[in-house]
């Protein structure tokens, strides 16, 4: 917002074998090994930790949160196939905002611009950076909770340090993600594979216990034996079992089954975000929609293998009960060796903040390049190529709300307003189909994708409005607050000279020394 009179352009550099000129742009160093990492690192997060008891707590029972959970993977599957018809359609970074500003014009996308920089992206960052820093610190307070202020302060440091990272090198910065995601994979594959031995072993040691106990019955006929036969302590996986995962704790409503759906969402959020980076995706057009393609079928299935893993050891009781359901199915199942949960949640949340530093500054630098935002975070480094600062604005963002506190009161807030911009933006891709019929689309989709993507979308919002009208309303209140700064920043083309110089020509100037805008895209 706030356009400057005289805008800096791109600097030229002469080659010595071409009389072309290169322009200073982002690089394209992200292949399709990296592109995956960063679609399943920045879905595999803290949620896969949350959210299990927030699924179970709205479905009601085992069976219908494991549909719960496979059908929330076949929504991100249809999501994604429409943003990878509009990723290579539209090559630009920054995502549902530049789509829906080419689309729908500057006001729509503005105010997917407002929310996301101004309490979507800040307030999943501190989440993440306070679930790493309670679980790295967890091990030292074994019979107590973590000071308050020794997790902020770690919290803060990791994200100064994933800042500086992301400042330096985009290389270190994806490697880190390479590394990290897995990590992560490798952590819930020990959770899978531990769960699957225990249900094999389970099921072997409750047919036993039972046959005993039967036999024990017959000759006693004793009441205890009776109560103990029918609390089926050894095998907690029978909840698994077709009899009994649809006993249900509540009798189902629509509106409980569609929060138990915004509850999952939050684990999978994040699968839209390699369109963040488009312009620095090599061949963009293969590599996008493979991407795509490779990692979303791959979370769903890590995701489900993980829920029926925690089922193998807790009861959904014990699930319920639980504020750290890694923690607790590791001392259930692992012993000594139970330690390693903490440590396998830090690593993961460590990735996951990398990932959404790197492409929630990537928002804020195409939103600076199209107006919407000051010149200088559309400003990336001579040397390193990186968009430095449109990271500190994400970074200093996020420590402010970690300095307020009270974050996990948002997360609502953040998963209405996701699936608000994702429904938004696939309607996009519906009207331009209308609207361009003959535009070049290297990936053409079948229109009863994003039709049955709309109507699931369209159900969930009505019902998730209807159950929880204060949290969705205020979700609605936030992204309406930008329509006035939209037409005072953005809008207002005649504004001041005086304005101009403070906040456009004040900021580039000082900052042109380091740093070139960049005016179009690679």
């Amino acid at each position: 917002m706030f356009r400057s009179r005289q805008p800096l352009y791109c600097i030229s550099v002469s080659r010595s074998d071409s009389s072309k000129s290169d322009r200073v742009t982002l690089k394209k160093e992200i292949g399709l090994l990296s592109a995956c990492a960063i679609i399943i690192g920045n879905i595999i997060g803290s949620g896969i930790f949350i959210s299990p008891k927030g699924v179970l707590e709205h479905a009601g029972s085992v069976g219908l949160s494991l549909i719960v959970w496979v059908c929330g993977g076949g929504i991100c599957a249809l999501g994604s196939m429409c943003y990878a018809e509009l990723g290579v359609t539209i090559p630009k970074s920054g995502g549902d905002y530049s789509y829906v500003t080419e689309i729908f014009g500057g006001l729509v996308g503005f105010l997917l611009l407002w929310s996301a920089v101004l309490i979507m992206y800040p307030t999943t960052l501190a989440v993440i950076a306070l679930t790493f820093a309670n679980y790295v610190l967890q091990p030292a307070f074994q019979n107590c909770l973590p000071p308050y202020i020794a997790v902020k302060l770690l919290a803060a440091i990791c994200i100064l340090f994933l800042t500086w990272v992301n400042c330096h090198s985009v290389r270190w910065a994806t490697r880190i993600q390479d590394v990290f995601t897995v990590g992560k994979l490798l952590a819930l594959g020990l959770i899978i594979v531990v769960g699957l031995v225990q249900i094999c072993r389970g099921k072997h040691t409750y047919s036993s216990v039972l046959h005993a106990q039967q036999r024990r019955l017959s000759q006693n006929n004793s009441l205890s034996l009776s109560l103990s036969l029918s609390s089926r302590a050894p095998g907690y996986y029978d909840a698994l079992e077709p009899s009994a995962a649809f006993e249900f704790r509540q009798d189902p409503s629509v509106g409980q089954i569609a929060l138990a759906f915004l509850q999952a969402s939050f684990a999978y959020s994040g699968w839209n975000f390699l369109n963040y980076v488009t312009e620095e995706v090599v061949e963009p057009r293969k590599n996008l929609p493979r991407a795509i393609y490779i990692s979303i079928p791959l979370v769903t299935l890590v995701y489900t293998l993980t829920n029926i893993a925690y089922f193998s050891s807790m009861s959904p009781e014990e699930l319920l009960a639980s504020n750290a359901v890694a923690v607790t199915f590791g001392e259930k199942l692992l012993g000594w060796f139970s330690w390693v949960m903490p440590i396998s949640v830090a690593l993961s949340t460590f990735g996951g903040i990398n990932g959404y530093l790197f492409t929630s500054s990537r928002l804020c630098f195409s939103g600076a390049r199209e107006g919407h935002l000051p010149y200088l975070l559309a400003m990336i480094h001579l040397k390193n190529c990186t968009p430095i600062p449109a990271l500190l604005v994400c970074c200093t963002a996020t420590i402010i709300i970690l300095c307020i506190g009270e974050t996990h009161n948002l997360i609502n807030y953040v998963s209405f307003i996701n699936y608000l911009s994702y429904g938004v933006t696939i309607a996009g891709l519906m009207y331009l189909r209308k609207k361009k019929p003959n535009l070049v689309r290297p990936i053409k989709i079948s229109m009863l994708i994003p039709i049955a993507y709309m109507i699931f979308w369209a159900v969930l919002l009505c019902f998730s409005l209807y159950s929880e009208p204060v949290v969705c309303g205020l979700g609605m209140v936030i992204m309406l607050t930008g329509v006035p700064v939209y037409f005072v920043g953005v809008y207002w083309k005649n504004k001041p000279r005086a304005l101009y110089r403070l906040v456009g020509e004040w900021l580039c100037d000082g900052a042109a020394a380091h740093f070139v805008r960049s005016t179009t895209p690679p």
